[in-house]
């Protein structure tokens, strides 16, 4: 059974995602063990309590720089055994002293189709707004692996939702979260933790059963 360690930093709708997918059986092969926030307060701390998950809030505040708190992350990590990692609306990037000792162990969710409207700065609603200015048709969300560039891991799922003439950013951003991320980020997870991804030159492959 492998360890699954969650960061999170606000309200955590993609971290209730997972729990209520490990309540249920979809995810296969592994639990969450710990949930970590870069800050005291965030709701998500709240689920993981009401769900009898263990928390530690290691603020981002406390430290001088991202090297610094990448660090203490990957103490923590290292100490809570972890052998996947998932960022759920995690607000901090992460040095590559943490993605170095986690190589294809650390999931991601962005909210559009890479390599569309997504590195540094996009995040948020800015995706949304972006795709929107943009005039796409579909839009989406991608679950992929984490390296040293921002959302440039191999990615291992990704899936569409229709932009409709009358959309948000508000309303985008609900229709991917509900039909996109909060599905294929637990199959992602039970994918990883029944040893169903396999990486080829770099590219992320799902294996059949």
């Amino acid at each position: 059974m492998k360890n699954i360690v969650v960061l999170v930093s606000g309200g955590g709708t993609n971290l209730q995602a997972l729990i209520d997918a490990q309540a249920s059986g979809i995810i296969k092969g592994g639990k969450i063990s710990c949930v970590i926030s870069s800050k005291e307060g965030a709701f998500a701390l709240e689920r993981a309590k009401k769900a009898d998950i263990p928390t530690v809030v290691i603020p981002r505040k406390e430290y001088a720089d991202s090297k610094a708190y990448s660090e203490a992350i990957l103490a923590e990590l290292n100490r809570q055994q972890a052998d996947l990692v998932v960022l759920a609306g995690f607000m901090t990037i992460l040095d590559e002293c943490v993605t170095r000792a986690y190589p294809y162990r650390i999931i991601n969710v962005h909210p559009a189709l890479i390599p569309s409207f997504c590195g540094e700065g996009f995040y948020g609603l800015k995706v949304h707004e972006k795709a929107l200015e943009y005039g796409v048709k579909v839009s989406g969300a991608t679950i992929h692996f984490v390296n040293e560039k921002a959302d440039a891991g191999a990615i291992i799922l990704q899936g569409t939702v229709n932009v409709e003439n009358d959309d948000t950013a508000e309303t985008l951003q609900r229709r991917i979260m509900e039909n996109v991320e909060w599905k294929l980020l637990p199959k992602a997870v039970s994918l990883f933790c029944q040893d169903r991804i396999f990486i080829r030159d770099g590219k992320a492959y799902v294996a059949e059963k």
